[in-house]
């Protein structure tokens, strides 16, 4: 099974965009998405300096432009990436190029959502100084207790040794004179601290612009940094990236479930590199493709074809499925039969896996056309369920 997964801020690099806009197609794409966003995105990706485009204004915008682009230069036809794509997922603003990658949004409600979420969070981080910090080695649970003895959040828990401690300078000061055992810290040069309660006015603002936006179910697994859960209903995911913004990424989950999902390739959309580092030493067995630029293309489309599995999710628009969001066992409800009618949230039975047990429910409800498990079945994350028709009003 193949996963693609695109990079979160502080990936971008001056000039990585250089080789990509030689072509005229990319070029004329990302061109539009520049104007989408009101930015030069053109020149950032090509002559500013690391300083201009650390600016969290340019960052994630440049980012999210430019793994929209370079998939459809992978994939010139979007219909074929069904056919090889089992999962994607997105590191921190990663996740709007998954979401728009599996057509929960379009390329240019991703590219207004990643402006005012770059802008919002600027502006967050302007009001108190705060800070970010890489942990690197030492026990995780270690780990986590010192930092919360020092008041500071793991805003970024990416594998086993790779931990990032984010809150006021001042926190971070304490950080440095009391570190862990046997980890080594490294400041990071970001505006501000990311994913923590420091995010909230931004997560106000992009809450209030949420509400506007039109979102589809995905077409493909899309795997949740929250909690490393499969999110197959599109204003959850929309819901998630929002709060995403002053909570915790936990790629360590992401990467659990594509292990679960039996992920045999993952690859990284540019500007490639940091998560299939973090992949090779934390998801041994699984090979790595990162897509730093176009004259790889060929060789990425191969290993697509090689690592390639069909979407398991119907995309016909008038069922709606519910998948499991996690790797378990299926408990199914007594009593809700085949042409019954659930209303919204209505419980449709439990999935016990080995960290708890989750109950799953019909968010917008519909008509039981088809159960696609038993009771008792072992289930896949992002494997359906039951499919429902939508009756009435429903969506």
């Amino acid at each position: 099974m193949l996963v693609i997964v695109a990079p979160g801020q502080g990936a971008q690099s001056p000039g990585f965009l250089a080789p990509w806009l030689e072509d005229p197609t990319f070029a004329g794409r990302f061109e539009w998405l520049s104007t989408v966003a009101g930015i030069d995105l053109v020149a950032h990706g090509t002559t500013s300096d690391a300083e201009t485009i650390r600016d969290t204004r340019v960052a994630q915008p440049l980012l999210v432009a430019s793994g929209l682009v370079a998939a459809l230069e992978l994939f010139p036809h979007p219909a074929d990436a069904y056919t090889s794509i089992g999962a994607v997922a997105g590191h921190s603003v990663g996740e709007l190029t998954a979401a728009a990658g599996a057509r929960v949004i379009t390329a240019e409600q991703a590219m207004v959502l990643v402006r005012e979420r770059g802008r919002a969070m600027a502006d967050a981080a302007a009001a108190t100084p705060t800070g970010m910090t890489a942990v690197l080695g030492g026990s995780r649970d270690e780990v986590l207790v010192v930092l919360e003895r020092h008041g500071l959040t793991p805003a970024n828990v990416n594998a086993d040794g790779q931990v990032v401690a984010a809150g006021t300078l001042a926190q971070l000061e304490a950080l440095a004179a009391d570190p862990p055992a046997k980890a080594r810290l490294t400041p990071l040069s970001v505006a501000g601290a990311f994913h923590t309660e420091h995010m909230a006015p931004a997560v106000g603002h992009m809450a209030g612009l949420a509400r506007s936006v039109s979102t589809h179910d995905p077409r493909t697994a899309l795997i949740s940094n929250r909690d490393g859960r499969v999110v197959h209903d599109g204003r959850d995911v929309l819901a998630r990236m929002v709060g995403q913004i002053s909570s915790p990424v936990r790629w360590d989950l992401c990467m659990e479930t594509m292990l679960d999902l039996g992920v045999t390739g993952m690859l990284e959309m540019p500007p490639a590199g940091t998560l299939t580092g973090i992949a090779r030493r934390a998801m041994k067995g699984v090979e790595t493709f990162a897509l730093k630029t176009p004259d790889q293309l060929d060789d990425a489309r191969a290993f697509c074809e090689k690592h390639g599995a069909a979407s398991h999710l119907d995309a016909n628009p008038t069922w709606r499925m519910v998948v499991s969001p996690v790797k378990g066992t299926f408990h199914r409800p007594a009593g809700v039969a085949e042409g019954d009618v659930l209303g919204p949230d209505a419980p449709i039975g439990e999935v016990s896996s080995l960290r708890d047990r989750l109950p799953i429910t019909a968010a917008h409800g519909g008509r039981v056309v088809e159960w696609l498990v038993e009771d008792q079945d072992p289930v896949a994350p992002g494997q359906p369920l039951v499919r429902l028709h939508p009756e009435g009003g429903q969506g």
